[in-house]
């Protein structure tokens, strides 16, 4: 990215008003950049397309086999092309008599219907059923997925057997899904729909009641929905597992994530209300999913169908499976969507606690208790990383404020993957998704943090094993992700504002008068006409020019000649394929850079004359549960077996690299079995436990040391603890540090046994062969490593 890019961040900061005219000129050079670099990756894309034909010769005799096998191939594929689209139509016009159900790959059956709660909403609880030769075992810890409620219906979680559902069901869990109907019952709002998951968790924990609390996955904006639950009743939700899922709505980069901008270029929430009016009080899901196909054109009206003309003959189930669901447009109320837009598109509240569920009640994500997964995906261009991380820096300024809470945050970032292949990939549901669930019968055990997750690669004996690394991270790392230190921000405030004028206006002025014009019948044939349901009611049955197809597309089958893909033919037209995509990129290059030319244009200049109230949380003294150092070391002596244990582990730990593997975590759990207590208690008790250990670990380690003997007045303890370590030193690959920590203890706990029980006189007694350190009050001190990189 060109250096200049920089300044419009810069500029956008509080600075004097002639610095406008900066602001102007540099927006201008930026976009002049934007385009010529569009142009240059377009120049590079057409020489790449066009370097095979240069480069191909053909024989005069074989000129003329060519021609005719190619045409005759090309025939055949067309008519196999129209043919999957019109059975494209015919399956949304069958999806549509059938009420649209769920599209999961998995048999399920209806647990609850909120429909019929005192306050309903069009959603209800299903449990899936495991296929064939899977069992599951109900005293397993449940897993409940929330799909997108985002233009599309439910199953994007259950698509396909290796999807976020068959992996949990693999594992022996029983899986619940949260369903939603095409229509919204009247009135229903985004509160009541987050009271309602509320009461499906406890009706889930209440089928199984001798396991933990249920392991929520949310996608995209069914990750919010999950956030939303657990700030609500942080006492229903167990680990929280969020994948692609936008939170910081005002997060990205310039040039890279053009989709932010839109609300400012549309002026704020009030084109989203009359969306609503037109429909009758009733949001149309067609719109949301027409702005996701706008944002790579290439691919909408391109790419994807010549994906299934070229390669007709494994492509169309899979392009039908996709077009089902992707099509299945459902609906949202009024209310609903007003407030979606205004607290999180356009208002950004949701970090800050400004999103109220009711009159003077907000959502308060610090209440949230359960560790949070969080995946994303470098290539993801609609959830990008920013958006999905940003927030913890802004609910947690510091690491110690996030420690401080009580709080296990891990992240995973995927280079690649696309926004819908964090959910539907094969590849990520096995590799990603499975390690992710894996981890989640551990991270209840680990200290408060923050962590990065990497998936490593193994291939033994032939067949590929994951395992997935942790590796302590700064909060403060995560204003990487985003450039000038979010100064870019800034001009969202002042879409902000002007959304609020704007919106205020149409419903005290349109509103009424919309409301009243626009009938239910109406509304209905608006969205009939919708653009994105033309396209498959037109190229379906109920189109007679279509009706010879079928058989034509018959005796294709029975007779097909696919040509040689190495002849001069088909080489040019894979030329003119990539030809064609890279135009239409070019065109989405050279929008996206006007778009942003223009929001800059609109919104940068109010910004520089608007103090920046980009909401953040109190600073780590104000954080709840942050103790003074006294109160935390009143209790270093207390605790008993479990605590001894728990702080002997956390100790290791911190002499480690700052890294945990999976497979050494499930090994140590092999060795140490229930010897730790935890597993026997609540997840509520064994987390206070370990973050008051952690606490104490982390502010003051070498009196934690000291003080361990204390913890173990019987020698029984004493011994059960030296048994442990013994084990686990043996089948545990420890480093220098963590071995000479195992010979001091070993050396602390015998001491004890044998005479006085002074914690610091053991301590002095028996020093470790390393050089040690003396703390202030003269006990040795634990080597000092870098819990983090």
């Amino acid at each position: 990215m060109p250096k200049e890019h920089a300044t419009i961040a810069a500029s956008t900061s509080d600075v004097a008003p002639p610095d406008v005219f900066k602001l102007h000129a540099t927006v201008a050079q930026v976009f002049a950049t934007r385009c010529a670099t569009a142009w240059t990756s377009y120049l590079d894309a057409a020489q790449a397309a066009t370097r095979p034909l240069s480069e191909a010769s053909a024989a005069p005799d074989a000129f003329w086999a060519d021609v005719t096998g190619y045409w005759l191939d090309y025939a055949q594929r067309s008519i196999l092309f129209w043919d999957t689209l019109r059975q494209r139509g015919n399956n949304w016009l069958e999806h549509e008599k059938a009420g649209k159900p769920p599209l999961l790959h998995f048999q399920w059956e209806m647990v609850a219907d909120a429909r019929q709660f005192a306050q309903p909403v069009n959603y209800a609880l299903v449990r899936i059923l495991p296929p064939a030769g899977v069992e599951t075992d109900p005293q397993r810890r449940p897993f409940v997925v929330i799909d997108p409620r985002a233009g599309h219906g439910p199953g994007i979680g259950g698509f396909k057997e290796d999807s976020q559902v068959g992996v949990a069901l693999k594992a022996g869990h029983p899986v619940y899904f949260l369903i939603f109907f095409p229509e919204p019952m009247p009135g229903q709002t985004l509160a009541d729909v987050s009271r309602a998951e509320a009461d499906f968790l406890q009706i889930v924990a209440k089928r199984h009641p001798d396991t933990r609390k249920p392991v929520i996955i949310g996608n995209c904006q069914g990750g919010w929905a999950s956030m939303l639950v657990g700030a609500l009743e942080p006492d229903a939700v167990g680990p929280i597992v969020i994948n692609g899922a936008p939170m910081s709505y005002w997060a990205g980069n310039d040039g890279e994530n053009p989709m932010r901008y839109s609300g400012g270029l549309l002026g704020g929430s009030w084109p989203a209300l009359f969306a609503s009016d037109l429909g009758a009080g009733t949001f149309d899901g067609a719109e949301l999913v027409q702005n996701f196909e706008a944002l790579n054109p290439a691919n909408t009206y391109f790419d994807k169908y010549y994906t299934l003309f070229s390669k007709i003959d494994t492509e169309p189930q899979r392009f039908l499976d996709f077009e089902r669901w992707w099509g299945g447009f459902f609906m949202m109320d009024r209310r609903e969507i007003k407030w979606i837009v205004e607290n999180l598109f356009v208002g950004n509240d949701l970090v800050g606690g400004e999103a109220e569920w009711s009159e003077g009640r907000a959502f308060d994500l610090r209440a949230i208790r359960s560790p949070i997964v969080l995946f994303a995906s470098l290539g993801d261009n609609i959830t990008p990383p920013q958006q999905a991380f940003n927030w913890v820096a802004d609910l947690y300024p510091t690491t110690e404020a996030l420690k401080a809470n009580g709080q296990v945050i891990i992240g995973l970032m995927h280079k690649s993957v696309g926004h819908l292949g964090i959910f539907v990939s094969g590849q990520v549901a096995r590799r990603e998704h499975k390690q992710i669930f894996d981890l989640v019968e551990y991270i209840e055990h680990l200290p408060p943090g923050l962590y990065g997750m990497q998936i490593e690669e193994k291939v033994v004996d032939g067949a590929i094993h994951y395992d997935a690394l942790l590796t302590e991270r700064a909060v403060e790392d995560l204003h990487q992700l985003q450039k000038y230190a979010r100064r870019d921000e800034i001009p969202f405030e002042a879409v902000k504002a002007t959304s609020d004028v704007l919106a205020s206006a149409y419903e005290a002025y349109a509103h009424p008068l919309i409301a009243a014009l626009v009938t239910p019948a109406g509304a209905a044939m608006r969205r009939s006409l919708h653009p994105q349901r033309m396209q498959r009611w037109a190229l379906s049955d109920l189109n007679p020019f279509l009706l010879p197809v079928k058989g034509m597309a018959d005796w294709v089958k029975a007779n097909r000649l696919p040509h040689d893909e190495a002849g001069g033919l088909a080489r040019l037209e894979r030329t003119c394929a990539a030809l064609t995509s890279a135009t239409w990129d070019l065109y989405r290059d050279l929008r996206d850079a006007a778009l942003e030319n223009a929001f800059f244009t609109a919104y940068g200049a109010a910004g520089l004359f608007m103090p920046s109230q980009r909401r953040t949380h109190p600073e780590p003294d104000d954080v709840r549960d942050d103790k003074p150092l006294e109160e935390v070391l009143s209790r270093i002596a207390e605790g008993g077996r479990t605590a001894a244990m728990v702080r002997t582990a956390l100790l290791l730990m911190k002499a480690g690299t700052g890294r945990r593997r999976l497979s050494a975590m499930k090994r140590a759990r092999e060795l140490a079995g229930r010897d730790l207590g935890l597993l026997d208690m609540s997840a509520e008790q064994a987390r206070a436990i370990i973050r008051e250990q952690a606490s104490i670990v982390e502010r003051a380690p070498e009196r934690a040391l000291a003080a361990l003997p204390a913890l173990l007045p019987a020698s029984s303890d004493r011994r059960a603890l030296l048994d442990l370590l013994a084990r686990l030193e043996m089948r545990l690959d420890a480093n220098p540090d963590q071995k000479d920590l195992l010979a001091k203890l070993r050396g602390l706990l015998s001491d004890t046994h044998a005479g006085d029980s002074s914690p610091r006189r053991r301590s002095l007694e028996r020093p470790s062969k390393r050089r040690v350190q003396n703390g202030a009050d003269g006990t040795p001190t634990i080597p000092e490593v870098a819990s983090g990189t």
